[in-house]
């Protein structure tokens, strides 16, 4: 644009030295012929009329530059918007790549805790619940519950601490075994509390008989006779109750629970068929150390047998389930 305008200030110039030539020749018309006069005539207006053609192309490109000059700054506003909307459209995207690499690693932490989650699942589907609870073994000729000795012989002294809480474990033990096959006993209620659990009759709310005892260590009630041992006695009794209405009602369907050792409540005894047929009270008075802890051996032996029978009997109830 620029020499486009040089170009016609260039002509204007040439064309205004080209008018004074004509003034001259004007001027001295009368020393020309009428011929030459005629000629120099059309010679100027022809000049004027390109003198008039000049001026209104220049202002035309005047009109255009102004147009020109109008579009390139509406460009150049419309190239800094769109730097702008560059400059936004990186920050966002920055920051939704921040987001995702962010998202991306809480999701491998999420599907590595799901892994670990599974695995451990796994792991405690093959376990049974009871034989992780409950461990019944013996040491010697003493029955053993979860680490607590559950009797006492005059070479193997228990203390009457140990001895509590092993039937507190045992009567948490029969209470687990119960509600797994939705047994409610009808004569008495258990209440395990650790080394002072106790059971409650059904039909009189105010009757509760001690699961434990407080002699001192070493002692047992061979002659010697009162309420305290009357009542741990009728506790042992009822607590055989329970485990005995436990057994009928886990004997029912095909593959019920078979104990191999028979209980006598009535007489608070238990039968040990394999020892020729021996009873042994559960009862401390006119007892010895030795038939108490034989009794309790046989009674946790029993225990023994109806958690390998829970176990499989929830472990084919769940077979379906997994398939």
């Amino acid at each position: 644009m620029r020499s486009w305008n040089e170009e016609l200030d260039s002509q204007l110039v040439l064309t205004a030295s080209e008018s004074e030539n004509y003034q001259r020749f004007l001027e001295t018309r009368e020393r020309m012929s009428e011929d030459e006069r005629e000629t120099l005539q059309e010679e100027l207006k022809g000049l004027e009329l390109e003198e008039a053609r000049l001026v209104q192309e220049l202002e035309e490109v005047d009109k255009n530059r102004e147009r020109a000059a109008a579009d390139l700054k509406a460009a150049q506003a419309e190239t800094e918007m769109l730097d702008q909307h560059d400059r936004q459209f990186w920050r966002d995207y920055s920051q939704l790549k921040w987001q995702q690499l962010e998202l991306h690693d809480e999701l491998r932490s999420v599907e590595n805790r799901l892994r670990h989650a599974q695995t451990q699942l796994d792991w405690l589907e093959k376990i049974n619940v009871f034989s992780v609870t409950f461990e019944i073994g013996h040491s010697g000729p003493v029955g053993v519950i979860n680490n607590f000795r559950l009797g006492c012989l005059p070479s193997v002294p228990v203390c009457w601490e140990e001895i509590n809480a092993a039937w507190g474990q045992t009567a948490l033990l029969l209470l687990a075994l119960s509600n797994t096959i939705g047994l409610q006993f009808q004569r008495y209620r258990l209440v395990p509390c650790g080394d002072h659990s106790y059971l409650k009759s059904v039909r009189d709310d105010s009757i509760e008989l001690p699961l434990f005892c407080t002699g001192r260590q070493g002692a047992f009630p061979n002659d010697k006779f009162d309420r305290a041992m009357d009542k741990f006695d009728r506790a042992m009794v009822a607590f055989l109750d329970c485990l005995q209405h436990f057994n009928k009602e886990a004997k029912k369907g095909e593959s019920g629970l078979c104990l191999p050792h028979r209980i006598h409540v009535s007489k608070g005894l238990m039968e040990d068929p394999g020892g020729g047929g021996a009873f042994y009270s559960i009862r401390t008075h006119f007892n010895t150390e030795e038939r108490w802890t034989k009794a309790l051996k046989l009674m946790l032996v029993n225990f023994k047998w109806s958690l390998a029978w829970v176990s499989l009997r929830s472990s084919v109830r769940l077979v379906p389930q997994n398939c």
